[in-house]
């Protein structure tokens, strides 16, 4: 799988773009910091740390990101990017089943569980920290639900929505009960997602509770 650049960022005051960013620099930085956050917590990591990992000035760092918060985002969005993707599996509910394990593997990393209960805890006392999770995490990985949305219409399988606003919260609403479900399960239950799990969520997803509780093979979540 081809990994995604890491989550851009923004230009330096100014307007001065100074030398070209290095991507091998990046993926470096990115890469020490989440290894940083595992050895260290979250209280314990400075940019001087990362960059001595990473083999890189500290001023390199600054001239990158304003401090850690955006550092360690950035490194959570990074994996995201790289490790979340979303194939043709030919139906909807393939689609839906391949995606929630997919993240749930990535929520069992050390590096992603470390870092995102951290920036997550971070953010409940910093409004500007929650903004960017929400623009560099959540908003970047909407894609996969107006991705799976599209090709679902396509088959037939969803209704196609005129209303643009209408449609807009549909995909927040799915978006936020797959992630939601997921999370929930991995780092606050500490439960397994396995094919199991994953195949039953999709059918309350996909059929409602009706449909799951009908049908004897199809374990609701949590069973």
């Amino acid at each position: 799988m081809t990994s995604a650049p890491p989550p851009a960022r923004r230009t330096p005051p100014g307007g001065r773009t100074g030398r070209p960013r290095s991507a091998e620099a990046d993926r470096a930085i990115l890469g020490a910091t989440r290894e940083a956050l595992v050895e260290l917590g979250w209280g314990k990591l400075t940019l001087g740390d990362v960059a001595a990992r990473a083999g890189v000035a500290k001023t390199t760092l600054y001239r990158r990101w304003a401090g850690k918060n955006e550092l360690v985002v950035d490194a959570v969005a990074a994996l995201f990017d790289e490790h979340l993707e979303l194939p043709d599996r030919g139906s909807l509910q393939a689609d839906i089943e391949g995606v929630v394990l997919q993240f749930a593997a990535l929520l069992e990393r050390p590096e992603t569980k470390t870092a995102l209960m951290a920036v997550v805890a971070e953010s409940t006392r910093d409004d500007a920290l929650r903004e960017r999770i929400r623009g560099a995490i959540v908003d970047r990985q909407k894609r996969l639900v107006l991705l799976g949305r599209e090709r679902a219409q396509a088959r037939g399988e969803l209704p196609h929505e005129d209303d643009p606003g209408t449609a807009a919260r549909t995909a927040d609403l799915i978006f936020d009960v797959i992630a939601g479900a997921v999370v929930h399960r991995t780092l606050v239950s500490a439960e397994p997602v396995d094919a199991e799990w994953a195949r039953g969520f999709t059918a309350l997803m996909v059929g409602g509770v009706a449909t799951v509780a009908g049908n004897p093979g199809s374990q609701a979540p949590g069973a």
